[in-house]
């Protein structure tokens, strides 16, 4: 099992940042990568970021690869979602993820997640 924990959710204005991060317990070495991704109200959960833990590779969605950053902390078994220049439409909660395989875009590709943080953006 692996436990994750998410936060660094809150309310922030139109224009503002926010770092989430996402720690991860247990048996974090049968993990291979990580994921947010979020849903808003009425809408389903998708994808914004995944990162191997092993690897430098990282994906964003393209409609936040100009405003949010991913990355890890392998020694704290860390991953982190800076986000910038927030809109009013990336409010949702966001989940962290955790996957033993090898692909990460996908919410059927993770075997972990977190309980979520409501991110609110005002306007």
């Amino acid at each position: 099992q692996v436990q994750l924990v998410e936060s660094g959710g809150g309310l922030v204005q139109a224009g503002g940042s926010l770092r989430l991060s996402c720690a991860a317990s247990g048996r974090t070495l049968s993990s291979t990568g990580m994921g947010w991704f979020r849903q808003a109200p009425g809408k389903e959960r998708e994808f914004v970021a995944a990162i191997r833990w092993r690897a430098r590779t990282a994906y964003v969605a393209d409609s936040v690869k100009d405003r949010f950053t991913i990355s890890r902390d392998n020694a704290k078994n860390t991953v982190y979602l800076d986000m910038n220049s927030l809109k009013v439409l990336d409010t949702a909660v966001y989940y962290c993820a955790a996957t033993s395989g090898m692909r990460l875009l996908a919410e059927y590709d993770y075997d972990y997640w977190g309980q979520g943080t409501q991110v609110t953006v005002s306007s």
